[in-house]
């Protein structure tokens, strides 16, 4: 059987410290044939430099927008059938392209996979209030940093929303979920989720409103999918 194509998208921004690491754990995976696509968002320090300095990765760089416009840009440049993104502080397990990949071959009707996620503190941070000790001591289901998507599947639930700046991941996968898109959780640790006070969400002060919002959205959207029937 032939393998599928994987494009591997990450966003960055100012990434000097961990970006690196994150792309060597992509070039380390045990599947092939996989493109990596770097989509740069404005960063101002030496991550060009860093990036660059790898062989066969397709570098983008934009004027900073936001992280739903670089996952964007990753996809619309985008060559595989199957997407799969990694965040530029983050780090994949060896196998974990292998193991989703072989998934979605094995189950066909399947629009995409997740896979099980390890947090870590990096050296130096404090715990921030809303992430519980408990997500610390075992590993626990993740969502976009595990995923391996059917690119078509875009075409059904659409790109991110750009007036998310800190959650559309959360919003596009609230849309994912109302369309019904069948899913398998693979039950191996596919990632290492690195948690410092520089990720987006680190300094939120209680919940953030967007989630609010991305709620009443989902809301709306399942209403009106209840009319139409």
């Amino acid at each position: 059987m032939k393998k599928p194509y994987v494009s591997v998208i990450v966003p960055v921004y100012n990434g000097v410290k961990f970006i690196a690491e994150a792309i060597e754990s992509i070039c380390a995976q045990n599947y092939h044939p996989l493109e990596i696509i770097i989509v740069d968002d404005g960063s101002t320090d030496d991550t060009s430099n860093i990036v660059q300095s790898y062989k066969n990765i397709r570098y983008i760089y934009q004027p900073n927008q936001g992280v739903a416009a670089a996952r964007n840009t990753g996809i619309k440049n985008s060559s595989g059938e199957l997407i799969a993104f990694l965040d530029a502080d983050d780090c994949w397990t060896p196998n974990k392209l292998n193991i989703q990949v072989d998934c979605l071959l094995r189950h066909p009707h399947v629009g995409y996979t997740l896979g099980m996620q390890r947090n870590f503190l990096e050296s130096g941070t404090a715990r921030p209030f809303w992430l519980k000790e408990e997500h610390l001591l075992r590993d626990h289901i993740g969502f976009l940093p595990t995923l391996l998507i059917r690119k078509q599947i875009f075409q059904t639930v659409g790109l991110f929303n750009l007036d998310y700046r800190i959650s559309s991941d959360v919003e596009w996968f609230s849309r994912v979920v109302d369309a019904s898109i069948p899913r398998i959780v693979v039950s191996e640790l596919v990632l290492y989720r690195r948690i410092h006070n520089s990720n987006l969400g680190y300094q939120l002060k209680g919940g953030n409103p967007l989630w609010l919002k991305a709620l009443r959205a989902s809301v709306h959207r399942k209403r009106m999918k209840k009319t139409d029937t």
